[in-house]
């Protein structure tokens, strides 16, 4: 199973504190809650996709953690990762480190990248229901007013049209930019279907939210 997060910044106090307030008495029990809750899902095969801010420590404090976290690491470089620099860093521990990457999940295709991408490679795939073939996944805006700023602009998009290439038919743009942020899923990494489903209901409460105020 492949499995996603992003922005667990494991040992970032200020997050904890001030932006994201994520509501630990401090950073210990935030990394012990984090640990555990990945472990909950996420078993010795099975491979997870960090995409980006990892870990704001130290070389060897986040050694640490990662000794402690079950499966297979991929790591999409965020701009925290400082200790990706070290050069006693033991790169083994991930599969691979990128600062880009294009996969593919359950026939569908995934760019990863640790900010969002407006235009995305493959974007206007469609399946033969007209489903979405490819899909952006990102970390970095935490849940901030970029968030809000991202959200407006993919609902922008998907009210526009393109004439196909070949049958000259309007069709409207797909545009799947999703956060795998790391508070959406309760600090859980979750599968690409799972992570539709949270960014689909968040969206929807966004919409509740705003009518009615």
């Amino acid at each position: 199973m492949r499995y996603y997060i992003a922005d667990c910044h494991f040992f970032h106090r200020a997050l904890n504190q001030k932006m994201d307030k994520r509501g630990f008495s401090d950073v210990e029990e935030m990394n012990a809650y984090m640990v555990s809750q990945w472990n909950s899902r996420v078993r010795k095969n099975d491979e997870v996709i960090v995409l980006g801010d990892l870990s704001w420590g130290s070389l060897e404090q986040t050694e640490q953690i990662l000794d402690q976290l079950h499966g297979k690491l991929f790591l999409i470089r965020g701009n925290h990762d400082r200790f990706i620099e070290d050069k006693n860093f033991d790169v083994s521990r991930f599969g691979w480190i990128k600062d880009y990457a294009e996969l593919n999940d359950n026939k569908r295709k995934v760019v990863l990248c640790h900010y969002p991408i407006a235009c995305y490679n493959g974007q206007y795939r469609k399946d033969s229901q007209g489903n979405p073939k490819t899909y952006m996944l990102h970390g970095h805006i935490h849940r901030t007013q970029d968030q809000e700023l991202v959200d407006a602009y993919e609902e922008f998009v998907q009210t526009q049209t393109h004439e196909t290439i070949g049958s000259h038919v309007q069709e409207t743009i797909p545009c799947q930019i999703i956060n795998c942020f790391c508070m959406y899923s309760d600090y859980i990494p979750m599968t690409l279907d799972e992570w539709i489903d949270i960014d689909k209901k968040r969206k929807q409460n966004r919409k509740k939210n705003v009518i009615m105020i």
